[in-house]
C-alpha cells in the first residue's frame, strides 16, 4: 500500500509528533557527526512553514540503569538542532509528565520542542523497545498528527514509532519516504539491468539478502570478508582468512542458486596479520597457508567495474575490505568509483559501514541515494515487512 507522506496532512495549528533518528555518535558529551540531525531537516523545516507546533521523539544509544542517562541524554542534540535551524528548540529533561504536558501545551505555530531520549522509559521494564501499549498511547495524547521520518528504527516496533502511530493519524517525513521509494523501489521494481553488490565479514549477516536479491537481481557480486566462506565452499584454499565454518554448506547452496548470477572475487589482497603495517601480496585463487585476505584485488576491481556496465538499478551494502586501513581500502573505493561513474542508474547504497565508507571516501554525493538506517536496511533489503514502515497510515 502506498503511505501518507507529510504533504498529506492538515499540519496548521496542529501539535505535530515527529519521530526523528538523532541517534548520533558522540564523544565525551560532543556529537562527531550530525548527518543524522542533517537529514530530519527538511521534514522538520516543512512542519514549521505550514505553521504545525514540532514535537520531536527520538533514542539515543541503549539506557539501560539510572547512571547511563548522563552520557545518553539528548541536550547536545537539542543544542545543535537550535543551530542548524536558526531557532530555538525547547528541550524538556523527561519523557513524561506535568513539565512535558505543560510545556506542550504553551507550544505557539513554528515552535520546536524535543523530548528527552526515548530510551530512559527502559530503565523499568524496557516499555519503549517492547512498544508498551500504555506508553505508546500516552505519547500519542500529546499531539494531534504522528510524522515518523526515522528510519533507521523503522526495522523495531517501538512505542514511539508503532505505538504512537497506532493511535494517531499518521505519514512518513521526506526522509522516510525517500527509504521507502529508494530502497523498497530498487528490490520491488527495479530498472533492469538490475545489480546488487554485497561486501561485509560475516555470510550469517546477509544470508536473507543475498537470497532475497538473487531472486531479485540480474547479477550479485559478493566482496569483503563473506568472500572466504564462499572460497571454502569451492574448497579453494584461504589460508588464515575469516571464515564462518558453519556457513560453509549455506554458502554452497547459495552457490548452487545463483549459478552465473553470482560473482565472486578473482583475487584477494593479503598480508600476514591484521594490520596495515604488513607486507601486502595479490592472489588469484588460493591464498598461501600463512597469509590472510583483507581485500578484493586489483582485477575483481575491474571485473566489478565491468559487471556493472549498463547497469540501471544498484544497490550496494557492504565495504570490499577493511576500508578502514588504508592499504586495503583500494576495494572499496575502486568500487564507489564504478557505481559514482553510472551517470545514468539509479544508485543506492544500504546504509552501514558501505555508506559510512561513501562519506569518508568524498563520494556521497554522487550515489542517488544513501540510506540512513543499517539493520533497517538490510531488512528491507530482505524484503522483510518493517513495522516502522507498515504502521503508517496508507493513502
Amino acid at each position: 500500500m502506498v503511505k501518507k507522506v507529510v504533504t498529506d496532512l492538515d499540519l496548521k495549528d496542529k501539535k505535530v509528533l515527529v519521530r526523528a533518528d538523532f541517534n548520533v555518535p558522540m564523544k565525551d558529551g560532543e556529537i562527531t557527526n550530525d548527518n543524522r540531525i542533517q537529514a530530519a531537516l527538511p521534514t522538520i523545516q516543512y512542519v514549521i512553514e505550514q505553521g504545525g507546533k514540532v514535537i520531536l521523539f527520538s533514542h539515543l544509544g541503549k539506557v539501560k540503569t539510572e547512571d547511563d542517562k548522563a552520557d545518553k541524554t539528548l541536550r547536545p542534540i537539542a543544542e545543535r538542532l537550535s543551530e542548524l535551524l536558526g531557532k530555538e528548540v525547547t528541550f524538556v529533561p523527561e519523557t513524561r509528565g506535568k513539565e512535558l504536558e505543560d510545556t506542550i501545551a504553551s507550544l505557539k505555530n513554528g515552535e520546536v520542542l524535543l523530548v528527552e531520549n526515548t530510551r530512559f522509559e527502559d530503565i523499568d521494564g524496557k516499555k519503549e523497545s517492547k512498544n508498551d501499549a500504555e506508553l505508546g498511547k500516552y505519547w500519542a495524547s500529546l499531539g494531534d498528527v504522528f510524522v515518523n521520518d526515522a528510519f533507521g528504527t523503522a526495522h523495531r516496533a517501538h512505542a514511539s514509532n508503532v505505538g504512537i502511530a497506532s493511535n494517531l493519524e499518521s505519514a512518513a517525513g521526506f526522509l522516510m519516504d525517500k527509504e521507502i521509494k529508494f530502497i523498497g523501489g530498487a528490490v520491488d521494481e527495479p530498472q533492469r539491468p538490475f545489480v546488487a553488490i554485497l561486501g561485509g565479514a560475516k555470510v550469517s549477516d546477509k544470508i536473507g539478502v543475498i537470497e532475497n536479491l538473487l531472486d531479485k537481481a540480474d547479477k550479485v557480486l559478493i566482496g569483503g570478508g563473506m568472500t572466504y566462506t564462499f572460497y571454502a565452499a569451492k574448497g579453494i584454499e584461504i589460508g588464515t582468512s575469516l571464515v564462518e565454518e558453519d556457513k560453509i554448506e549455506l554458502a554452497k547452496t547459495l552457490l548452487e542458486k545463483g549459478g552465473d548470477k553470482l560473482i565472486l572475487p578473482i583475487d584477494t589482497k593479503t598480508t600476514h596479520e591484521f594490520s596495515n603495517d604488513g607486507v601486502i601480496e595479490v592472489h588469484e585463487g588460493v591464498i598461501p597457508s600463512d597469509q590472510m585476505g583483507l581485500d578484493i584485488g586489483p582485477k575483481t576491481i575491474e571485473l566489478f567495474t565491468k559487471e556493472l556496465q549498463g547497469a540501471k538499478t544498484v544497490v550496494w551494502n557492504g565495504p570490499m575490505g577493511v576500508f578502514e586501513m588504508t592499504n586495503f581500502a583500494n576495494g572499496t573505493i575502486g568500487v564507489c568509483e564504478a557505481i559514482a561513474n553510472l551517470t545514468e542508474a539509479t544508485t543506492i547504497i544500504g546504509g552501514g559501514d558501505s555508506a559510512a565508507a561513501a562519506m569518508e571516501l568524498g563520494f556521497a554525493d554522487q550515489f542517488t541515494h544513501i540510506s540512513t538506517g543499517g539493520g533497517a536496511s538490510l531488512e528491507y533489503l530482505e524484503g522483510k515487512e518493517l513495522p516502522g514502515v507498515s504502521s503508517i497510515s496508507n493513502k
